[in-house]
């Protein structure tokens, strides 16, 4: 266990300064062009993606002024949850095929954390038969990922190319790490459900 973490601590080594240029958000006012609403309905629309607009604002601000590097994890985490609160919201307004579309739209064009998500891990959990202290182990490494592709923002920002290479060298050192904590057919089988995991860029 010890070693793991061990591991885990080297992966975490890389470091930039940097707040980074904002980036443009979910485009809100796009998506009225490709459904039809009603006065009442793009009234509460547009009021909706305002306030969490500034919401999103607010929170990326407050990020970028703590001083040092920004904590881009914490503020990933902060964006999914406006997104979800927003689409609770927003289904009360929207009819169930509207708020497909929405869903699908804003799917689409959201910045998505660079890991592997909450459904994945349980899906790797269960069809590995991994313990509670393996699946810690799971989670742990795929933290470490995030952290560590998150804190390498500045050098790669805006380098498709880098940014690929730098996704790929975490990913090998979270490959590596599971492999210390997995037996060899759950290393194997892991390996087979994450085969499809790969680095899509918006970098």
């Amino acid at each position: 266990m010890k070693a793991f973490f061990l591991t885990l601590l080297a992966f975490l080594i890389v470091s930039c300064s940097g707040e980074g240029k904002k980036k443009r958000g979910v485009d809100y006012a796009k998506f009225k062009s490709e459904v039809t609403l009603t006065p009442e309905q793009e009234k509460s629309y547009d009021e909706i993606t305002s306030r969490y607009q500034k919401q999103a604002e607010q929170n990326f601000e407050a990020a970028k002024a703590q001083g040092g590097q920004m904590d881009r994890v914490a503020l990933a985490i902060k964006s999914e949850e406006i997104r979800e609160k927003q689409a609770q919201e927003m289904a009360k307004v929207l009819d169930p095929t509207q708020m497909e579309k929405f869903n699908t739209y804003v799917d689409k064009n959201s910045r998505k954390r660079p890991r592997y998500t909450n459904q994945l891990l349980e899906q790797i959990k269960t069809e590995t038969q991994l313990s509670d202290d393996q699946f810690a182990m799971l989670n742990a490494a795929n933290d470490a990922f995030e952290k560590s592709f998150n804190d390498a923002h500045d050098v790669y920002h805006g380098n498709t190319e880098m940014a690929k290479e730098y996704w790929n060298k975490f990913d090998s050192q979270r490959k590596e790490a599971l492999k210390k904590a997995f037996t060899p057919e759950q290393y194997a089988k892991y390996l087979e459900i994450v085969k499809d995991q790969s680095f899509k860029g918006r970098e």
